[in-house]
């Protein structure tokens, strides 16, 4: 089996993607940007070929380096980045070599929140109602229809990026001069619930969920991004709530990926969940490390198994995982070397934030497990308390 990893070197925690599929005996090859000589030795070594591209933003030249690895490795069997940002660069090189997986076509469902929402509904999971705004005059019918409070996205789009809430007829003018005119995008009531939740996991060649999780975070996206002094917290829940399985399992199906990370969000309320969106991918930055030392597991090697078709039956053993950031130009109480002395086994790993996060989501990462709620909440106060 020939797999071309775009971008095997960044994100740097996804260079184990490389390492697991060839540990299953998979031929590796590589497509990047960044010139061979930078990449790791433990990549080098699992990477039959890489093939560096000027600018992995050019899809012609991508297409040229998969013309050529072909030509010279024989038929291609999967192209995948696990990267939200290379998401439609891989179904366009997919459509084009006729290989394994998502295509252009396929996108719509997940890439367009306006389209995202008929298949929730198809499957029975509650979600808000949505308007489509494409001209001007479309936002004074949404939010005639839908009425304030109201939050706008666009509809082709990622997490909070370029959202607008719009609380008063202020902000609505303000959206309306700010709007650039051309990007589609989608109105939805806001929803004053306090946590966002998620339904994450892994399907295999058949569309069947073989791994699952979830996290819960401390603040919503939106918050993070209108405040961005706020420290990144999330943790992996060691027990799912059954109605949420219940959504996501729906999901899932309904969506009908095969063979890839799924990452669903919803709002969770007093006595439901609220679909958000799907993702065709794993949560980003460390979730996947995050995953591991929660459940005691590899899931990096569990994707390879799946896409060798060999994965067996897992045995986890669960704790809750907590994900807490600190910026470097915060002062906190205690020091690393306290949270190192007072957790020790419990505290996993201390992770560096790829620059490009970091403004958004915080400098170094702790990575923690606890067999309490009531534990890693105390965990949480004594990360994050500043001085």
């Amino acid at each position: 089996m020939n797999y071309i990893v775009i971008s095997p070197y960044y994100p740097h925690n996804f260079q184990k993607f490389s390492i697991e599929l060839k540990n299953q005996g998979i031929n590796v090859l590589g497509i990047g940007e960044e010139p061979y000589d930078q990449l790791d030795d433990r990549l080098k070594d699992v990477l039959t070929e890489y093939f560096r591209v000027n600018s992995l933003d050019d899809v012609e030249e991508v297409k040229r380096a998969v013309a050529f690895l072909f030509h010279k490795h024989g038929p291609i069997d999967r192209i995948e980045s696990q990267n939200e940002h290379w998401m439609e660069l891989d179904a366009a090189l997919r459509t084009q070599f006729n290989v394994y997986g998502l295509k252009e076509r396929d996108l719509k469902k997940t890439r367009h929140k306006s389209e995202m929402k008929k298949y929730f509904e198809k499957a029975g999971v509650p979600v808000v109602p949505g308007f489509l705004v494409k001209k001007e005059k479309d936002i004074d019918k949404g939010v005639k229809k839908l009425k304030l409070p109201l939050i706008a996205k666009p509809d082709n789009g990622v997490g909070a990026a370029a959202t607008f809430k719009l609380q008063d007829k202020k902000d609505v003018e303000r959206f309306k001069n700010e709007w650039d005119g051309k990007t589609a995008y989608f109105l939805e009531p806001f929803v004053s619930a306090s946590d966002i939740v998620t339904f994450d996991g892994i399907v295999d060649a058949k569309g069947n969920i073989v791994f699952s999780t979830s996290i819960v975070y401390y603040y919503t996206p939106l918050e993070l991004l209108n405040n961005n002094t706020i420290d990144w917290v999330y943790y992996i829940d060691k027990e799912l709530d059954p109605k949420l399985v219940e959504y996501g399992e729906k999901a899932v199906k309904a969506f009908g990926m095969k063979e890839r990370f799924f990452h669903i969000e919803f709002f969770k309320t007093e006595d439901d969940y609220i679909a958000i969106e799907y993702n065709n991918r794993p949560a980003g930055a460390f979730a996947i490390d995050v995953y591991n030392y929660s459940h005691s597991h590899d899931f990096f090697k569990l994707y390879a198994e799946v896409v060798k078709g060999t994965n067996a039956e897992l045995n986890l053993d669960s704790k809750y995982g907590l994900a807490s950031t600190r910026r470097d130009y915060k002062e906190y109480r205690y020091s690393e070397e306290d949270i190192r002395n007072k957790y020790q086994g419990k505290l996993k790993a201390v992770l560096r934030m790829p620059e490009a996060f970091a403004e958004l989501q915080g400098n170094t990462m702790y990575v923690l497990v606890a067999d309490t709620l009531e534990e890693m909440n105390e965990m949480k106060e004594f990360v994050g308390e500043l001085r």
